[in-house]
């Protein structure tokens, strides 16, 4: 596969002038995603309305 633009003017920034720019990348070392589990009440609510019936019309189709 070919390289990019950006790709190779890194590769020659870190040939020619040793530069690595890659490692200045902002990383955290840990995860900066909060996983929250669902409230008990979120819980019912969702198995209460997950396969509940849509609204029907009249009766007048009997």
């Amino acid at each position: 596969m070919a390289f990019s633009k950006a790709k190779k003017k890194r590769m020659h920034l870190k040939r020619t002038q040793g530069k690595d720019v890659e490692k200045k990348r902002q990383t955290s070392p840990f995860s900066t995603h909060e996983r929250v589990t669902k409230t008990k009440r979120a819980t019912l609510e969702h198995i209460r309305t997950k396969h509940r019936k849509q609204p029907q019309g009249d009766d007048d189709s009997l």
